[in-house]
């Protein structure tokens, strides 16, 4: 029967043409689609599925939530991302969370068949354009995790609370320090981390998922 596919996108004209323009291909079958994440798993549970193509703007569970539930299910299901977003954090985030592929929708088709052979084959693909962007991207948080590693436990606590937006007394009271040890702490996070104020420090500790707001 070839490879089998699942189309997720919350377009039905988008679902239709991918459609037809895959099965050109004899060794391509969509037997499902899916307008957003929740049926994506639906159909992932009621068919055999090689390869899911999934977009990430969409209702209900978007395409990085979905990305995440079959992670964690183990869904045996290679995931390739198809979407307009070429921003590095869409890239990134669906990277760490573990998928095969990244491509743009306006790519042509045979970048898009070439991307839906390799992963099925096993490999990884993002799509050419997108590489320098993905390099630049992991190299960066390279660099992040080498700062955050030099934190100390209590210094990271400091932080959190500095995002929470307490200040240095505030901070003393709640871990049962006196105001000078934080104010150490801060001036270490502050050289640390590179940033030269606390409203840096707070970018910092959200973008890098320490705090949840």
């Amino acid at each position: 029967m070839g490879i089998k596919l699942v189309i997720a996108d919350d377009h039905s004209m988008i679902r239709e043409g991918l459609r037809q323009l895959l099965e050109l291909d004899e060794n391509l079958k969509v037997v499902a689609e899916a307008s957003d994440g929740k049926e994506a798993l639906e159909k992932l549970d009621e068919y055999n599925v090689d390869v899911l193509l999934l977009d990430i703007n969409m209702p209900n569970m978007n395409g990085l939530e979905t990305l995440k539930q079959i992670k964690l299910n183990k869904i045996n299901v290679k995931v390739l991302i198809l979407t307009i977003h070429n921003e590095i954090d869409y890239l990134m985030k669906a990277v760490e969370i573990g998928c095969d592929g990244y491509v743009l929708k306006d790519s042509d088709s045979n970048l898009l068949k070439k991307a839906i052979y390799t992963v099925y084959e096993g490999e990884k693909f993002v799509q050419p354009s997108l590489t320098p962007m993905l390099n630049a991207g992991l190299a960066s948080k390279v660099e992040i995790d080498e700062k955050l590693n030099e934190l100390t436990r209590r210094e990271v606590e400091v932080l959190k609370l500095i995002a929470e937006g307490l200040f240095n007394k505030e901070i003393a009271s709640k871990l049962d320090i006196s105001e000078r040890t934080v104010k150490n702490h801060v001036s270490n996070i502050f050289k640390k981390i590179d940033v030269s104020d606390r409203t840096q420090a707070a970018v910092f500790a959200i973008k890098n998922n320490l705090v949840n707001l």
